[in-house]
């Protein structure tokens, strides 16, 4: 979308993913080989690719910056789901290493949602030092937030039923945390006539593409969808979103809440959680624990693994012995137990772990817990847990349902 709109106002601008046809793929791959693109658009694994890592190596090929745009994704999913992003510290010096003396390439990181730990994991992977900083701050006056307790699985459909009849054919997103979830949800949404499709990373390009245009030319009023659905998607008139399950990360919950609302006018964000003993939905507790015994399995394998791999190694060649090295490997670099020498070759450190992956996740979780029990104002809530404490310690926004405490309507 962003490519689209950049070569409308003639700008050259191009993009690499695995989902395009091979002629666009080597039209691509020659304009950016004679210089004619102003602005790549790729993926890490992209990047990674053979073939298009080779000519960004050649000498010749002169490169103005790097940009790692939806920065959280590196924090969100670099160790478990995309360990490519784990390696992306170490392109800026190997790049450098090919190309002319007194070369310089300035890296720039950006996101919506960077709390001061997210803030620290991007200083450290991406091996900056001393950055310049940029921090604006996330309060949005016209976006409401709301959290409600559901007490049966029953209670949450009743609910979100009630809440769809009151948008009035408005635009919106549901978010639901799992892929089934969201299959199921729509299709039964779809039964009660409303425009709808289900949307998450099992689909192919395809179907995501055409999805997404439907909605955003409003042939769909909402899409039921994970957390694929959003990045560098920009539609002004979203008017609600809808957490049918809330996240497991409060930058999570943030950035998909930032859907909402963008053409400035008021715009509603509701939030649906079981209640909080369990005893009579437990859905929610559940879901968030799987979530971290997954994490922790996967961390224990990884230590299990490390004495296996080689003290030093070329991720490609390692990979062949080693089918879950990129994960391994990523999951170590994030406990401080390896060190990436380039984006393909490894090093392992001894000595003790620097830092435990689950028990970072485990705090999170607590400071998206500690949001939906919260009971001061939502927005105070998230302007503190985002460094901006100091100013808004009695922050009120005055519309949130804990400013607004006792009022019902949404």
């Amino acid at each position: 979308n962003q490519v689209a709109e950049l070569r409308d106002k003639r700008l050259a601008a191009g993009l690499l993913h695995s989902q395009l046809p091979k002629s666009d793929r080597l039209r691509t791959l020659q304009e950016l080989e004679q210089h004619r693109l102003r602005l790549l658009y790729l993926s890490p694994e992209t990047l990674f690719n053979p073939k298009v890592w080779q000519i960004l190596l050649q000498p010749q090929l002169q490169i103005n910056g790097l940009i790692l745009d939806e920065a959280l994704c590196l924090v969100q999913w670099g160790d478990t789901f995309r360990p490519a992003y784990r390696r992306l510290g170490m392109v800026r010096p190997t790049l450098l290493r090919h190309k002319p003396p007194g070369s310089q390439i300035p890296i720039a990181a950006f996101t919506a949602t960077a709390n001061p730990q997210a803030q620290a994991v991007l200083r450290s992977v991406l091996n900056l030092n001393h950055p310049q900083e940029f921090l604006l701050n996330p309060y949005r006056p016209n976006l409401h937030l709301h959290v409600q307790t559901v007490w049966t699985p029953r209670g949450r459909r009743q609910r979100l039923d009630q809440f769809l009849q009151q948008q009035e054919g408005t635009a919106g997103l549901i978010y639901v945390r799992t892929r089934p979830d969201s299959e199921t949800l729509a299709q039964d949404l779809q039964r009660l006539n409303y425009k709808t499709q289900p949307y998450h990373g099992g689909l192919s390009s395809a179907q995501r593409r055409s999805i997404e245009t439907n909605w955003q030319n409003d042939r769909l009023q909402f899409v039921v969808c994970t957390n694929a659905f959003g990045m560098g998607i920009n539609k002004p008139n979203v008017r609600w979103v809808i957490h049918f399950q809330a996240p497991l990360l409060l930058s999570e919950y943030v950035q998909e809440v930032g859907r909402a609302g963008r053409d400035g006018l008021p715009a509603t964000a509701l939030t649906l959680v079981s209640e909080p003993t369990g005893w009579l939905d437990n859905s929610d507790r559940q879901r968030w624990q799987y979530f971290l015994t997954q994490l922790q399995s996967q961390y224990q394998t990884a230590q299990q693994q490390i004495k296996k791999l080689p003290v030093e190694g070329d991720l490609r060649n390692v990979s062949r012995d080693f089918p879950q090295a990129p994960l391994l490997l990523s999951l170590l670099h994030s406990a401080g137990q390896v060190e990436w020498q380039d984006p393909f070759i490894y090093r392992r450190l001894t000595g003790s772990v620097q830092r435990n992956p689950v028990q970072d996740q485990r705090q999170a979780a607590q400071e998206m817990q500690g949001y939906l029990q919260a009971r001061k104002c939502r927005w105070g809530y998230i302007l503190q847990a985002f460094g901006f404490g100091q100013s808004t310690r009695t922050f009120s926004c005055g519309h949130c349902d804990r400013c607004r405490r006792g009022s019902r309507s949404l």
